[in-house]
């Protein structure tokens, strides 16, 4: 849900102080497993209400001026939840979501599929945005003439991804992204929804990790180098973007109004799946080290793969079976 102060916190937790930036890429991405992320503190709890149980049905509302390669990276990423890749692949992720179920037992969904795009490039909304902003925005993408996003309350799960030249507010200083749910007296029914904005040139150091060089971290001369992860898709950008995505989807589907996965006792700040797992990507993740994950010739780091023969690197999230943080790549 929204990520506030505590998940800025986390993020920097992750990013800065304990990462040991003289290692090698080699030795960084390659030691030991261990049982990363598993605690008996982490008590997530489930509060009866809804899970995306039914085929969810993505519409993409392209906010601001786009670059037409880093969207076709992130429609390729959305089109690997439900289609066969090499493993271990974005659909292999996505099966630790679908862990969750409701109250009747039904699982999250395995169907995903992108079914419309919409493309606000003249900012309907302005170029300055708040959280009750992102409303406004799908409710202009459902009533726009001449071709409108349906208005889906049934299957829709809908994604506001704004662009590097649309500031919104407490994005780069709290959050990276959120989700929550639309209001009929805004929008016109009660829909799940997801924002996420590009970070490649407001603050790749806050949510492009690991791509980028995370604030406070010394310059590359005290370094010996610069030894920053490479991005499997050429954009810290858009390929951060990409994990928080995910990020905001596994919750959205297992929290979709608030009320069903997710630890502590506020719910209007929850910790939910994928809090839980903040900045782990592979085995023996923790403390800065995003864990062992896979690296091509050019040293591009990613833990999964989608279609089109695309690589991803996308964060772990808690899994209820295991009792800690998850993903297809892991080898213990």
């Amino acid at each position: 849900m929204d990520k506030l102060s505590c998940y800025f916190l986390l993020l920097l937790s992750f990013f800065c102080f304990r990462l040991d930036l003289s290692w090698s890429l080699e030795t960084r991405f390659n030691r030991a497993p261990n049982n990363q992320g598993s605690s008996d503190l982490a008590n997530l709890v489930y509060h009866m209400g809804p899970v995306l149980s039914s085929p969810i049905k993505l519409y993409i509302i392209w906010y601001g001026n786009w670059n037409s390669t880093h969207q076709a990276t992130i429609r390729d990423f959305l089109n690997s939840f439900s289609s066969p890749a090499l493993s271990p692949s974005v659909a292999d992720w996505w099966k630790t979501v679908r862990l969750y179920t409701d109250q009747t037992g039904s699982n999250i969904t395995d169907s995903l599929s992108l079914s419309g795009e919409f493309f606000d490039s003249r900012l309907s909304n302005g170029v300055r945005l708040n959280r009750l902003s992102m409303q406004h925005i799908i409710k202009n993408a459902v009533t726009s003439k001449p071709s409108p996003l349906p208005l889906d309350p049934r299957s829709g799960l809908y994604l506001v991804l704004t662009s590097s030249d649309v500031q919104v507010d407490e994005f780069c200083r709290a959050v990276c992204g959120f989700h929550y749910f639309s209001f009929p007296s805004i929008v016109g029914a009660t829909v799940p929804y997801v924002w996420i904005g590009y970070s490649g040139t407001q603050c790749p150091g806050v949510c492009a990790y690991p791509f980028a060089r995370p604030l406070g971290a010394p310059p590359p001369s005290a370094m010996g180098g610069n030894d920053i992860m490479r991005p499997p898709n050429g954009d810290a950008g858009v390929d951060g973007m990409i994990s928080v995505i995910a990020h905001e989807l596994a919750e959205s589907s297992s929290n979709p109004l608030v009320n069903a996965w997710y630890a502590g006792d506020n719910p209007i700040a929850p910790g939910e799946i994928a809090d839980m797992c903040l900045g782990l990507y592979g085995s023996g993740g923790g403390g800065g080290y995003v864990g062992k994950v896979s690296t091509d010739a050019g040293g591009n780091g990613y833990n999964m793969n989608g279609v089109k023969g695309r690589r991803f690197l996308v964060q772990w999230v808690w899994d209820p079976v295991k009792k800690r943080c998850f993903g297809p790549n892991a080898i213990d």
